[in-house]
């Protein structure tokens, strides 16, 4: 806060996000807070935004319980995911995150594919992801998943856990400490609701049960939220997902998919496509089953998925352009224009 620019202002952290408010937290207490209008100005798209987690400089309103945010201090780390919509925009699921627990159930609905996809986000979001499978005493052979999550997410942690057993809570103590800020993300009904009251050791979120038809989860959670937990950690709770749309993670796949990069760097050619070329180190990997070919066909959608994004957002910046030159283009008179020729 040394930016002379933020003098007036206080230091604030956002606890909570609504559709044109938050919930924010001061050295005073709890305040309801708006962006200023300036703010909404500069604004260039939805990220710009605060989102829960986010470092805020704050103007308290006299006699009030209210504050008008007027700046988004720079994050340590972002998790981001495509916004729902045809305009493909940014949102922000959590910031200033140290751990990312990636929440997946062990019951029907377990599910590598899209623990991959979760991975590539957690990489690009520069917190530290950790798997936590909840529901075990539904699985009747938690070793071989947990095996199955490890082969796909090489160096990562990964925790099987009860919280209707209470197993599992010691593992997890060494993200818990105090000061540090954590976040479960993952599908409806994975239990992240109930994990954060297991771990607060109070009910500070309503939960559901799952649907008995194809053992997927109910919308509990309907918004993000900061809670403080009894070891001095906060965790941030997100309402869960279908499927998460990724959002610009070149990186992030990189690095979920570090073995397959690694065995493109070992083709013959380095254009290769992995598909006829001899010398092909990832084709002689899947032929061997060395790869599993699920794990290449998930890495080459996401790839796919990724680039259309990219073109996506390239034409719509290149519409928003041309759009903005229009408007500035008519400003101007025909007798303004002739004066400019002339000067």
């Amino acid at each position: 806060m040394n930016d002379k620019k933020f003098q007036d202002l206080l230091p604030a952290r956002v606890i909570a996000q609504f559709t044109n408010q938050y919930r924010i937290i001061t050295e005073e207490g709890e305040l309801v807070a708006e962006v200023s209008g300036k703010f909404q100005f500069d604004a260039n798209k939805r990220s710009d935004y605060p989102g829960v987690g986010d470092w805020i400089a704050v103007q308290p309103l006299q006699g009030e319980k209210r504050a008008i945010i007027h700046a988004v201090l720079p994050r340590r780390s972002v998790m981001l995911r495509r916004a729902a919509g045809s305009i493909p925009e940014e949102q922000v699921i959590g910031a200033n995150l140290d751990t990312l627990f990636i929440v997946s159930a062990l019951n029907d609905d377990f599910n590598v594919r899209k623990i991959e996809r979760y991975l590539i986000a957690a990489w690009e979001s520069g917190a530290a992801p950790v798997v936590l499978l909840t529901k075990s005493d539904l699985c009747a052979d938690t070793p071989s998943r947990i095996a199955a999550v490890e082969a796909i997410a090489p160096g990562i942690a990964v925790h099987a856990v009860s919280a209707l057993q209470g197993v599992g809570k010691e593992a997890l103590a060494s993200y818990m400490l105090p000061g540090r800020t954590l976040a479960v993300t993952g599908s409806s009904g994975v239990g992240k609701s109930t994990l954060l009251n297991w771990l607060a050791d109070v009910d500070l979120q309503r939960v559901q049960e799952i649907r008995e038809d194809d053992a997927r989860g109910r919308h509990t959670t309907t918004h993000r939220e900061l809670f403080p937990l009894p070891c001095g950690a906060v965790m941030i709770d997100t309402p869960g997902m279908r499927e998460l749309q990724l959002w610009e993670a070149a990186n992030g796949r990189q690095e979920a998919f570090s073995d397959i990069e690694e065995l493109a760097a070992e083709c013959r050619f380095r254009n290769c496509t992995h598909e006829t070329e001899a010398g092909c180190a990832v084709k002689h990997a899947l032929d061997d089953g060395v790869l599993d070919s699920r794990r290449y066909a998930n890495y080459k959608k996401t790839g796919r998925e990724l680039a259309h994004q990219a073109r996506k957002e390239q034409n719509l910046s290149k519409r928003q352009k041309k759009g903005s030159d229009k408007r500035l283009d008519g400003r101007f008179t025909s007798t303004d224009r002739k004066k400019i020729d002339l000067e």
